[in-house]
């Protein structure tokens, strides 16, 4: 359903986003923010689903800037490169990756009609979901899953300006429960989900896959965009 397109940053810099189109006019359109695997089969395939869905989906690759064609698994070395990968863009000068994702922001804009523009992404998508959701233009809902360092009290700091529902799992050993509480206390204008699961209970193609977990934040992500994006 999807292929890769060229985007250009306000830098001049080229990176590749996965777009998948509906096949009618796009109700709205969606932003995947990546985990720190690449735009893997898996992220293609969120991307495919919202596009069955009837929104414009489009992919960008956050790791381009360090290192091109990242498509990566999930063993433990998959982890390993991940993580060093995720490191390497963290450590980028101001603004960093945030720029192209700026740019994957307006260009599904532009592609989707002119239609809202929502933002999903899942572990470190997950944190740079919550941070567009707090710096960035063109948006007008995100849904960060389990996203890694967002209860930190640096990120928590930061103010959505736009509605915000996140996903969590009550079992993540990565993002400790107290922290999601802690968040949820400081932002009430977020809503904010714990789910009897682990973390990355979205991908099927993790050992963490947790099939009811997943539904239900299916469902809830698709009601949240219907409301704010094609509302």
């Amino acid at each position: 359903m999807g292929q890769f397109v060229d985007l250009q940053s306000r830098d001049g810099f080229t990176f590749p986003a996965w777009v998948a189109r509906p096949d009618t006019t796009p109700r709205g359109a969606v932003v995947v923010l990546q985990e720190i695997f690449g735009v893997n089969s898996h992220i293609r395939a969120v991307a495919d689903r919202f596009a069955a869905r009837g929104y414009l989906a489009v992919a960008p690759s956050t790791f381009h800037r360090v290192q091109p064609g990242v498509d990566n698994g999930y063993s433990p070395d998959d982890m390993k490169a991940g993580m060093a990968l995720k490191a390497a863009v963290e450590a980028l000068p101001a603004p960093g990756v945030m720029q192209d994702i700026q740019t994957a922001i307006d260009y599904a804009a532009r592609e989707g009609g002119g239609r809202k523009v929502g933002l999903v992404g899942f572990c470190w998508g997950g944190l740079l979901t919550w941070r567009a959701a707090c710096t960035l233009t063109g948006l007008s809902a995100a849904v960060p899953y389990y996203g890694g360092g967002m209860t930190t009290p640096e990120e928590a700091a930061r103010h959505p300006t736009v509605p915000v529902l996140a996903h969590f799992g009550q079992r993540d050993h990565f993002i400790p429960v107290d922290g999601v509480q802690a968040f949820a206390r400081a932002h009430p204008e977020v809503e904010v989900h714990l789910y009897d699961a682990d973390h990355g209970f979205n991908c099927d193609q993790r050992g963490s896959y947790d099939e009811p977990a997943a539904m239900a934040a299916r469902d809830r992500t698709l009601a949240f965009f219907d409301k704010h994006l094609a509302g």
